[in-house]
């Protein structure tokens, strides 16, 4: 067989190919250019639609940064309002009790005086009362003392009596025998 023949059916139908492939790239170009003319106006589209997206949200992050500046704001006045109020409250409650300790403690002083005084009475009461019980003491020992006195002189009165020829009885009569 001939080996041309395996050249011509290659030739014509590249021929064939070409004239089909030129005929329509003319086609596929505008195609081409009419895709890329939409890729670009779809491009364009979602760069504005991201644009308006992104206006939106930088609205959007302000307008909660703002709020959250106003709530931290007010937290921060509600919070001062009420440390404010209780200083206020602690202040006159330290007033009150230190006006009552001072009233306290000018009772306790006074308290105190008249127990140094009431314990001063006390001492004196006792030191009278201790010389009271001493002259009473002395007073009946000086009572037993006169007591014993007056025992031994009444003793002494009575022995001497007794030894006395006057306190002696007389002898009885001796009995008359005459008769």
């Amino acid at each position: 067989m001939k080996k041309w023949l395996y050249f011509i059916a290659p030739a014509i139908m590249l021929v064939i190919f070409t004239f089909f492939y030129f005929a329509h790239a003319e086609e596929v170009a505008l195609k081409e250019i009419a895709r890329e003319e939409r890729i670009e106006t779809e491009r364009a589209a979602e760069a504005e639609r991201k644009a308006k997206i992104e206006t939106e949200a930088r609205i959007d992050a302000e307008k909660r940064a703002d709020e959250r500046a106003a709530k931290a704001a007010q937290k921060e006045a509600d919070r001062t309002a009420k440390w404010d109020t209780e200083s206020a409250e602690i202040k006159s409650a330290t007033a009150e009790h230190k006006a009552e300790a001072d009233k306290h403690a000018a009772k306790v002083a006074a308290l105190e005086i008249e127990l140094d005084s009431l314990r001063q009475a006390t001492a004196k009461a006792n030191q009278q009362e201790l010389a009271y019980a001493k002259r009473v003491e002395k007073g009946r020992i000086a009572k037993r003392n006169a007591e014993m006195e007056i025992q031994r002189k009444t003793e002494m009165m009575i022995r001497t009596a007794e030894q006395s020829a006057v306190a002696k009885m007389p002898p009885p009569p001796v009995p008359d025998r005459r008769r």
